[in-house]
């Protein structure tokens, strides 16, 4: 695999639904209600329900393991959150656009700098995976 400073990874679309909350609440012990009840969420001050930020970070993350074809290959991954994925309680639920950049490569590591779009703001900040390069 030949990676160069400025290699675009392939663009990933994400679709959120609420089905999507609740498999992930199941899953991770995360039951805020925020996360599933639009009264509870607008009593908390958000315009509505939004996605656990962990599932949104983690599948952000899989414009990195696609492209680099092998999970274990991550070696680091963090953001900042920075704003909020608005999931409506319908069919369509929420998208969230991911492009990344290989912002630098050395010793066989390869920086990629994520980029998450929903609702046109971002919504990660400083996202950075650190990739061990194939030989």
């Amino acid at each position: 695999m030949s990676v160069e400073k400025g290699t675009e990874l392939p663009p990933l679309e994400l679709h959120l639904t609420r089905a999507d909350l609740v498999r992930y609440a199941g899953a991770s012990g995360d039951f805020n209600p925020i996360h599933w009840s639009d009264r509870i969420a607008q009593v908390a001050g958000l315009p509505g329900v939004i996605a656990h930020g962990m599932l949104t970070l983690g599948a952000a993350g899989r414009i990195v393991t696609d492209w680099v074809g092998d999970p274990s290959r991550v070696r680091s991954y963090g953001a900042r959150f920075t704003r909020p994925v608005l999931v409506p309680d319908d069919d369509a639920g929420a998208t969230v656009t991911v492009t990344a950049v290989v912002s630098d490569v050395s010793d066989g590591i390869a920086k990629v700098d994520v980029k998450a779009v929903f609702d046109g703001k971002g919504v990660l900040g400083r996202a950075v995976a650190e990739v061990v390069l194939p030989d």
